[in-house]
């Protein structure tokens, strides 16, 4: 029987990535984002390349909405054994003297709070495969902080403290919790969301970097951790592009 893997946040960039790699890996993919109409184009995707993948709109921060993905889960054609938490994102750059309140509150909802839902919604189905997988998708800025980046960095060092505390629970029972923390990654959106769709101050974040990382990169690092045999646990995995030795040292050209 075919396996299951979800992804949140599959309608641009990482999570389209991923589920596009998953579904070549044999994964049936549920393809979960607010985005309906680009849900639609990435399973049409996936299914001319010979894939399956089905999409569920949901938003992770609506109770509602997370349950209805529960629910598509349950229907789903094979057991659950993979979820990847990737939504969330980013923004402003302010400090955190003049830092936006809302902008905060809504990089917690969905970086944080989001992943919470989704991993306690499909938590039971997971075990109930015998061999499930959890992976957080959160960031370098979960292990460090950087000027202008409170807000992003204190939400990812939440989601981060999500995921090993939930390795430490869930000790003992036929489940696997995986981080990835990727560095520079250029995507179509990421910035553009930060900066409240300046593309120019978007693009000035990569500019003159050799070889940012792109979504595949990511994308083929979650397909590897998942793809580990079931007693392998990668607890965290950093990737970075070679320009960027730190979060603070990054070579330009």
């Amino acid at each position: 029987m075919t396996s299951v893997a979800i992804v949140t946040g599959a309608s641009s960039g990482i999570g389209a990535a991923t589920a596009r790699r998953l579904a070549a890996e044999g994964f049936h993919v549920l393809a979960a984002a607010r985005r309906a109409e680009r849900l639609t184009d990435l399973v049409a995707e996936i299914t001319a390349a010979g894939g399956q993948a089905t999409a569920v709109t949901c938003d992770v921060t609506s109770d509602e909405s997370v349950a209805r993905l529960a629910e598509a889960a349950a229907q789903a054609p094979g057991p659950v054994t993979l979820l990847v938490n990737n939504a969330g994102g980013a923004r402003g750059l302010d400090p955190v003297e003049s830092g936006s309140v809302a902008d905060w509150q809504w990089m917690y909802d969905v970086n944080v709070l989001g992943t919470l839902r989704v991993t306690q919604a499909l938590l039971p189905a997971l075990e109930a495969s015998g061999s499930g997988t959890i992976v957080v998708v959160s960031s370098t800025a979960g292990l460090t902080v950087y000027e202008g980046g409170g807000g992003y960095t204190a939400a990812k060092h939440a989601q981060t403290a999500i995921a090993g505390t939930l390795r430490l629970e869930l000790c003992g029972r036929p489940l696997r919790v995986i981080e990835i923390d990727p560095g520079m990654v250029k995507t179509d959106e990421f910035g553009l969301v930060r900066f409240e769709g300046d593309a120019e101050r978007a693009a000035a974040v990569y500019a003159g970097v050799p070889g940012p990382l792109v979504a595949e990169d990511v994308a083929d690092c979650i397909a590897w951790c998942a793809t580990r045999p079931e007693h392998v646990n990668i607890d965290r995995l950093v990737v970075r592009p070679r320009a960027q030795a730190a979060q603070h040292k990054v070579h330009r050209v």
